[in-house]
Parts: C-alpha cells; structure tokens; sequence
C-alpha cells in the first residue's frame, strides 16, 4: 500500500507507525485509518518485530476527525468514514476485515479499533501532542501511554452533539474508573497530560526532547526481558478477562503453563534465572 498520510521505520525491534499529516495535526481520514490498519498488520506479522510504537508527525499526536470531513458528513446528515472508498473494502467495518492482524481471538476485537485487543505485540503511544475524539480512542487502545506535559486531550464529541467515539465510553471507565470518565465523557472538557497521568490513563511523563527515545528505550526493555510469548499471551489474557469470569480465567491461565513450559523460551528462562544472568529472549 502506497503510504500518503503515515509513515513506517523500524528501530531495532520496535515497528513505529507515525501519522503523518503534520499540517493537519495529524487529523484522522479514511485513508489514515486504512494505511494505519495495514501498517499495525505489517509490524504484527514480522517476526523480526516485538513492540509497535504509534506516535504524531510535527507536533500534534492526533487532532481528531479531519474537520474537512467533518463538514462533508454535516452536508450529507450521516456519517461516512471513507473507508470503502480508501480500502476499496465494502463496509465500515472492512478496514479490520482486509487485514487478519488481531482476528480470530474474539469476535469483540474484530472492529475498526478494538483489533488492537487481539494483537500478539504491545502496543505503546508515545503522545507527542494533542489527542482529541478518535486520536484520544487511538491512545486509549493502546497498551500503554507515554506523554509529553502539557499536551491537550480531550473526547470532543460533545461540542458536536456527538455521541462518544471509537469505544471511549468503554474505554475510559476502563481506565480511569466511572466517575471520573463521566466528567470527561459528559463535559468534553479538554485536560492536559498531567491531569490524565494523575487520573492513571498516561503510564510516564517526559520532556517533548526526550519523550521519543524515552519511550523507545522501554519498548526495547520489553523486548529483551520479557519473552514474546509471554507478551503476546500476557496481553491476550488481560483483554479477554474484560469478557469472561474469573474462572474461566484461571483455567485459560493453566492451560496456557502447560503448552508454554513446553516451549524454548521457557527453558532459556529457567537457565537464565539459574545462573542469575538476563535471560536471551
């Protein structure tokens, strides 16, 4: 797929997709989502891949839906996403359907975002910058948040007498417990990334300098001392538990020991615990 509004670069192991419409403040597009969609794909398919990072071009993370597009769905009294139209996919619903990354674990992750649940590799957003309605869902979908002070967040759709986007009325609960997602929900007030790592929703604050290379270096700490099976089965564990019963849960959890303590990186584990060295995942 030719890449017109994201970028790609691997860094060591760590795929990072970047949107990249700096001067649009990297505003969402149909054509956005689908190239976002096939690169996620991409990183979750190589091997050579442990960790995806999703950040902003320039100085914005994402601003939100393109307000150009916004104006079209206003003219036509309904939404379009323009997914069929950037993906040739039939449906709404296509983008996720074209590529199989994060299909097959649960018909809940099998929609526009929440394939993200079903990845086998972390997902971390390092928010360079402003991130409202669906910019702020893209964030919320990921594994972890590393932010820079500072930076506005917002969900938006209230100002548009919208509905919540993208799960955020799933998410932010989640996340930040009832209460305090209700405020953010009902008022769409903006709130900066110092409030959201006070409420929980962002994991590190850093300098706009640092906050790239910051959040690489954890990426790539996750890929050295943590199996990628274990990232892989860990993450799938704690979003189906969002689904099932504690039961359930702790017999999936015995299951997967058993096939698990079968595999190389079980003994590479051991070995490296033994001899009080890190392990060489």
């Amino acid at each position: 797929m030719e890449l017109k509004a994201t970028e790609y670069e691997l860094v060591d192991r760590t795929a990072v997709v970047r949107l990249a419409r700096p001067h649009r403040g990297n505003a969402w597009t149909g054509r956005m989502h689908a190239e976002y969609v096939h690169l996620v794909g991409r990183a979750d398919a190589d091997p050579d891949v442990r960790v995806i990072v999703v950040t902003g071009a320039g100085g914005a993370f994402c601003v939100g839906g393109d307000s150009e597009a916004l104006s079209g769905h206003a003219e036509r009294g309904s939404y379009d996403d323009g997914l069929a139209a950037s993906s040739g996919s039939p449906s709404g619903r296509g983008a996720a359907a074209d590529a199989p990354a994060g299909h097959g674990l649960h018909p809940e992750f099998e929609t526009q975002m929440t394939f993200h649940y079903g990845l086998s590799k972390p997902v971390i957003a390092a928010i360079n910058g402003p991130a409202a309605g669906i910019g702020l869902a893209l964030a919320c979908f990921a594994d972890l948040r590393f932010a820079r002070p500072g930076a506005k967040l917002t969900t938006a759709h209230g100002k548009l007498n919208l509905p919540a986007e993208y799960g955020l009325s799933w998410l932010l609960p989640r996340h930040v417990g009832l209460t305090r997602a209700m405020d953010l929900l009902l008022t769409s007030r903006v709130f900066l990334t110092d409030e959201a790592a006070e409420l929980g929703l962002v994991n590190e604050l850093h300098p706009p300098d640092e906050l790239f290379d910051r959040t690489l270096a954890y990426a790539e700490r996750l890929a050295s001392t943590v199996s990628a099976g274990s990232l892989r089965a860990t993450r799938h564990q704690v979003y189906l538990d969002q689904h099932r019963g504690v039961g359930v849960s702790v017999d999936d959890s015995r299951d997967r020991l058993n096939v698990m303590m079968g595999e190389p990186d079980y003994a590479k584990g051991v070995a490296a615990l033994r001899d009080r060295r890190p392990p060489a995942f």
